[in-house]
């Protein structure tokens, strides 16, 4: 009997659980434009390796309830963005290890969703594995990405640098106010 293929761009997710399927590859990290679009002109996305994904589908039937459809979705990619200390590419490894469950419509997911841990998606003829993965690739990256200690410090050019100084004169130390107010005699 041959195995069924199937297309992670377009995966029946029914037939790919009611299966037990299980699909793996990788694709160029420029194929991920919303990640792609970030990369700073350092570190071109073209230089960057491609993303590893593997996706595997699962039945589940729970005592007395209707069956569940799941999928697992794990991936690993290094990406890199804008350090926004030094403003110099910063690499970052970014892991996914997602768990959904299909439910027949949006009034169930809805129904179910303040009392559910997992993620749960609308069971659909077709979806694209592609453009969830990229949404979860998304969530788990960093929100301020930065370097431990970053490789050189930001440059600051002479003109910056004494205008800094030159409003730290400007600012007056608040407690020489009540230095001179504890100086002056009582009865002043």
């Amino acid at each position: 009997m041959k195995e069924k293929t199937f297309e992670p761009k377009k995966l029946d997710v029914e037939a790919f659980v009611n299966d037990a399927g299980s699909i793996n590859g990788q694709w160029p990290a420029a194929e991920f434009e919303r990640i792609a679009s970030d990369a700073p002109a350092d570190a071109p996305v073209a230089q960057w390796p491609n993303v590893v994904w593997s996706a595997q589908g699962e039945l589940c039937t729970p005592r007395g309830a209707q069956a569940q459809y799941w999928l697992h979705l794990q991936a690993q990619a290094s990406v890199s963005r804008v350090c926004q200390r030094c403003l110099r590419a910063v690499q970052e490894s970014v892991v996914v290890d997602a768990n959904f469950r299909f439910v027949s419509d949006e009034v169930q997911a809805n129904q179910l969703d303040p009392e559910c841990d997992e993620d749960l998606l609308v069971l659909q003829r077709s979806l694209n594995l592609q453009e969830l993965l990229e949404d979860e690739l998304l969530l788990a990256m960093s929100i301020v990405p930065m370097h431990d200690t970053c490789p050189q410090p930001l440059p600051v050019s002479a003109t910056q640098s004494e205008l800094v100084e030159a409003e730290l004169e400007k600012r007056s130390n608040p407690f020489a106010v009540l230095a001179t107010l504890r100086s002056k005699p009582e009865g002043s």
